[in-house]
């Protein structure tokens, strides 16, 4: 496993662990409406030359997560973890939703 997706595994695992020390979480945690297995399946879809679509599951979680809250991470860490932004920012378009004006512009 190269670093830059150990280190996405690693963040993953440690918002799942952050959200779990707060009373009254699940055990799947959530993140922005999001549950810690939906975000995991997104995974595949924002990484290399010619990521796979999307699952349904992936899908599934961003069509009920809040989009602007996980918008408010794209330009954060992940782009650092080695998370191609362009790539994130299209998977709610590959999905069939709408990409909220708050997150900006996809790259084609």
């Amino acid at each position: 496993m190269d670093s830059s997706r150990a280190a996405w595994l690693l963040l993953v695992v440690v918002l799942a662990l952050s959200l779990r020390a707060t009373p009254g979480s699940s055990e799947d945690a959530e993140i922005c409406n999001m549950k810690e297995s939906e975000l995991r399946e997104c995974e595949p879809a924002v990484w290399g030359p010619r990521p796979p679509s999307p699952t349904t599951t992936c899908c599934a979680g961003l069509g009920k997560g809040d989009l602007p809250c996980l918008c408010s991470y794209v330009d954060s860490l992940l782009p650092a973890l080695g998370v191609d932004r362009g790539l994130a920012l299209q998977l709610p378009a590959k999905c069939g939703l709408t990409l909220p004006s708050e997150c900006g512009e996809a790259a084609a």
